[in-house]
């Protein structure tokens, strides 16, 4: 059976990690989410690296939480959600933490935790036909451990109105509210990311480590552990709670939860 992601280092110092399970859109399961934040530390401590490309398999970048491992979570503990948060708020940070320039290749469906990668990554490039959702209010729920990261990209107006409305917003407009740097045809996308990798590759690779951590000290991004346990509570709690036990069942049962006919 193929892994679900695998890390490829190249002789030029290109790492790139490829999310690698397209049957199911590469949504994220607590697997993957190890797996990823293996790999991307293996990336960041081997002396090769001079560039990260995260890209994906199939027809979309990853559609968020898988399924089954949602519908898991739903009967766990709320100790066990909270181990579950705290691993994926662990690779947001992990990924966020990178020394070196990374570079996102996005096409198809980017939900979720999905948008979380993309928002922490250094340079992102999309297929016009990429589309993004903050959709877990959808399922009462909320896009809890990625949010740091994704107010940081998006900004605290745009993320007001994503966070809560849940609605589906094209490349173009992820564009235009900085989660996305720059839009290409999808029959450019590669062409434009093999572009990028010559122009990073071609700059002095201790001198972006040194611009990247300008950036990052310049305008810190202050994810303390408080604002991480706070986080992975907000998640714990609303998975437990009979909302959010409704809204993934209505979701898996293709159904309609209450507050939807409530408010006919």
């Amino acid at each position: 059976m193929s892994s679900a992601a695998h890390l490829d280092i190249d002789s030029r110092g290109l790492a790139t990690l490829t999310l690698n399970r397209p049957d199911v859109h590469n949504a994220f399961d607590d697997q993957l989410i190890a797996l990823l934040i293996d790999l991307i530390t293996q990336a960041r401590d081997d002396p090769r690296t001079r560039l990260l490309l995260l890209s994906s398999t199939g027809k979309s970048f990853s559609a968020g939480a898988d399924l089954a491992w949602m519908r898991r979570m739903a009967d766990a503990s709320r100790e066990d959600n909270l181990r579950d948060a705290r691993k994926l708020a662990l690779l947001m940070e992990t990924l966020n933490g990178f020394p070196a320039p990374t570079l996102a290749k996005v096409q198809g469906a980017v939900m979720g935790g999905g948008v979380g990668l993309v928002s922490c990554c250094d340079i992102v490039v999309a297929s016009e036909a990429a589309f993004f959702a903050l959709s877990e209010v959808k399922l009462g729920l909320a896009p809890a451990a990625i949010s740091p990261y994704v107010i940081a990209k998006m900004g605290v107006s745009q993320a007001r109105r994503f966070f809560v409305s849940g609605e589906r917003f094209s490349a173009v407009r992820a564009a235009a509210i900085g989660l996305v740097h720059e839009v290409v045809l999808a029959s450019e996308l590669d062409g434009k990311v093999l572009q990028l990798i010559d122009t990073l590759l071609a700059n002095g690779p201790q001198a972006m480590r040194a611009a990247k951590q300008l950036v990052q000290v310049a305008n810190p991004l202050e994810v303390t552990p408080a604002l991480s346990e706070y986080t992975a509570g907000v998640i714990a709690d609303l998975r437990a709670s009979d909302e959010g036990r409704e809204g993934l069942r209505a979701f898996l049962e293709k159904g309609t939860p209450s507050w939807v006919a409530g408010n006919r």
